[in-house]
């Protein structure tokens, strides 16, 4: 039962002893590269092969980088100055339009006869405080009576033909329009002629 224990090698000896010749003789090239001083860093060997760029070159470049980021800061500040100026008219208009139905209410009790002198002077101070603040808001009343119809300022629900108004002239409001700069708060509810 006694067998041979010494195992069978597939590779031949003379391969086996090139193979570990090689990377030995590798080590001894580079050994003597670093005695003789030829040897480099890979790091540095790379950028020995790399094209150096002259200071003139880099200094162009730094200026253009410098130039785009202050371009786009540029632009960054406009654009957001725009969109805050463009939030405060929007936050302006919608609290404008909540306090029309009011305006309205006040210009129907103008409208109405009254011997109570107190009463209608209250209703017009009340109505002259109200007309103050809007025109301190920015708000202006869309002109209309007597105006040419215009249909980015103008809503008109009833048509007439009438001889004396001229074409597409605006006879009759039955509710004011307001502007806040050029944005249309509510549009002016009118009567047109022809």
């Amino acid at each position: 039962m006694a067998k041979n224990k010494k195992k069978e090698n597939p590779v031949p000896e003379d391969v086996q002893d090139q193979s570990e010749a090689v990377p030995q003789q590798e080590a001894q090239e580079a050994a003597e590269a670093v005695e003789t001083g030829q040897a480099q860093e890979p790091q540095a060997q790379e950028a020995a092969e790399k094209p150096q760029k002259d200071q003139g070159q880099l200094l162009a470049e730094a200026a253009d980088k410098y130039l785009r980021l202050a371009a786009e800061y540029d632009n960054y500040r406009k654009r957001t100055a725009k969109e805050k100026d463009s939030a405060w008219t929007e936050a302006k208009a919608q609290t404008v339009a909540a306090f029309l139905p009011v305006y309205d209410n006040l210009e129907r009790a103008l409208k109405q006869p009254t011997a109570d002198e107190a009463y209608k002077k209250g209703v017009e101070m009340t109505m002259k405080g109200f007309q103050d603040a809007l025109t301190n808001l920015g708000v202006e009343v869309i002109p209309a009576l007597g105006e040419t119809f215009d249909p980015n300022r103008h809503n008109a629900v009833m048509h007439v033909d009438d001889e004396e108004a001229g074409e597409n002239t605006i006879v009759e409001v039955f509710q004011q329009g307001f502007l806040c700069g050029e944005k249309v708060i509510r549009f002016a509810m009118v009567k047109v002629a022809n």
